[in-house]
């Protein structure tokens, strides 16, 4: 039996995390070959975003069975709406306007991460 069997839905929710981050869902709008040129300037931007404590998690989407991603999802600590939306104009992608965005609030309640760390020989894994 789970150690929240006995609680209520608001007793549940309230214990849940409720971390607000803001999801950018981000689509080609012009070929590939215009799109391309931003590409090294738009990672180095996301690993500037990680780097710097903002960037929760990103990487594209793709239908299964498809090759080719059908969105970018880009997850971001924001204090709110304004400055969620200056960190993804600022995306080189988007400030080319070969990628156009869209933006939400999301509140992360529940999930697990499983990383092991070996000290031995300096050697992660994610689960």
């Amino acid at each position: 039996m789970s150690a929240t069997t006995d609680l209520s839905i608001d007793e549940m929710h309230a214990r849940m995390l409720r971390k607000q981050l803001w999801v950018v869902i981000t689509r080609a709008v012009k070929p590939m070959e215009e799109v391309r040129p931003h590409l090294k300037a738009h990672l180095e931007h996301q690993i500037r975003l990680e780097k710097d404590g903002i960037m929760y998690g990103a990487g594209p989407a793709t239908a299964p069975g498809e090759s080719r991603a059908a969105f970018g999802l880009i997850i971001i600590r924001a204090r709110d709406e304004a400055e969620a939306r200056r960190i993804a104009d600022s995306d080189p992608m988007h400030s080319s306007g070969v990628r156009q965005y869209e933006l939400y609030s999301w509140s992360l309640n529940e999930g697990r991460i499983n990383v092991t760390l070996d000290f031995s020989d300096q050697t992660f894994r994610f689960v």
